[in-house]
């Protein structure tokens, strides 16, 4: 499949609401940081997700705030430290495996990342 980007894309579009698993992107636009992490939230999933900011301030308020187990900070989350403990939250897996976090089983972690 050729990559596709998907403009405009609304809550009213099934693509909104479905992992697609393809080579492609849905683009939607926000006029708040309150607005973004909404709808960044506004999911059953919560495998992983990446903020862009020129602000590292803004950028670990807002990763503070999204409901994923990763969230990367001015990189794309296929960069998963394989030493860090990786899962999800909500429908995005059970629990966190790697290193010794896999004993912390019975807590919620976020793991937050940061590129200059």
């Amino acid at each position: 499949m050729r990559p596709i980007i998907l403009d405009n894309v609304t809550k009213d579009m099934d693509i909104y609401y479905t992992e697609s698993f393809g080579p492609s992107v849905s683009l939607l636009t926000f006029s708040t940081e309150a607005e973004a992490i909404e709808i960044a939230n506004d999911t059953e999933y919560g495998l992983a997700a990446a903020v862009f900011t020129e602000n590292l301030a803004t950028g670990l308020r807002i990763a503070k705030q999204i409901e994923s187990g990763a969230v990367h900070i001015n990189h794309m989350t296929v960069h998963d430290e394989p030493r860090l403990p990786h899962g999800g939250s909500k429908s995005s897996g059970f629990g966190r495996f790697g290193g010794n976090w896999g004993l912390d089983e019975f807590m919620t972690g976020k793991t937050i990342t940061f590129s200059n």
